[in-house]
């Protein structure tokens, strides 16, 4: 049965607030413990990780760290491998040059700075190189538990598909989804969304004959729903 819709949306989004937290409350009912799909056992791992998962795909990454890790997973063992060295373990990984050239600068900084270890702050991630606002989210929320939002091209197009935080740019759908997201929910909010990008409302065929949001969903070309059929 749907949720009551109210016409008064909730500002920021199409959806109303009954909707929100119906819309979340689904998806934690799929999927009660989610999680990232790439493969880390450190905090310190989990950073290396996202840095070289820029438009790379999880699988890959995971490919390659599956060989690194075993022999380098703290910044000294890195550093230890020097950038030629530790582009033998990610040349597989699309823009693998550039992604050594800021795992090393990374791992010396972590050192210098850190004391080999991965800071808690939003200010002192995004001072390490290739960590950018998205890729500090992901570390804060996976890693240290923290309820930000890292919103990648699945997230920005299910929260505009869906009308759950429309946006014209990534940070505009962050800052809506940060604030709209009820807090039971904010934790897990993040892979939510994700996992449903990625593999139910995909960028070329989203499958909505199997959306478990369809009848929540404000896009105007949706298919129909499997119930419909």
């Amino acid at each position: 049965m749907s949720p009551s819709r109210s016409p008064r949306a909730a500002r920021g989004s199409k959806l109303t607030l009954a909707e929100i937290t119906e819309l979340f409350s689904r998806l934690r009912d799929l999927n009660p413990h989610p999680t990232t799909e790439l493969e880390y056992a450190t905090p310190f791992e989990l950073l290396v990780a996202v840095v070289l998962s820029a438009q790379a795909t999880d699988v890959g990454v995971n490919k390659a760290t599956r060989k690194l890790f075993p022999i380098a997973n703290t910044p000294a063992a890195i550093l230890a491998l020097g950038e030629d060295g530790l582009k033998g373990y990610i040349n597989t990984i699309g823009l693998f040059n550039a992604k050594a050239a800021n795992v090393i600068a990374l791992c010396r900084l972590l050192l210098e700075r850190h004391g080999g270890d991965v800071p808690r702050s939003r200010e002192e991630l995004e001072a390490l190189p290739g960590v950018g606002r998205k890729t500090a989210n992901v570390v804060l929320n996976t890693a240290f538990g923290e309820p930000t939002i890292a919103v990648d091209t699945h997230i920005f197009r299910v929260a505009n598909r869906t009308g759950l935080a429309p946006g014209k740019d990534v940070r505009t759908v962050e800052d809506k989804l940060v604030k709209l997201v009820p807090s039971e929910f904010a934790r897990d909010a993040h892979h939510w969304l994700i996992l449903h990008g990625r593999y139910v409302c995909k960028a070329r065929k989203p499958d909505c004959l199997h959306c478990p949001l369809h009848d929540l969903c404000r896009w105007p070309d949706k298919g129909p729903p499997n119930w419909a059929n």
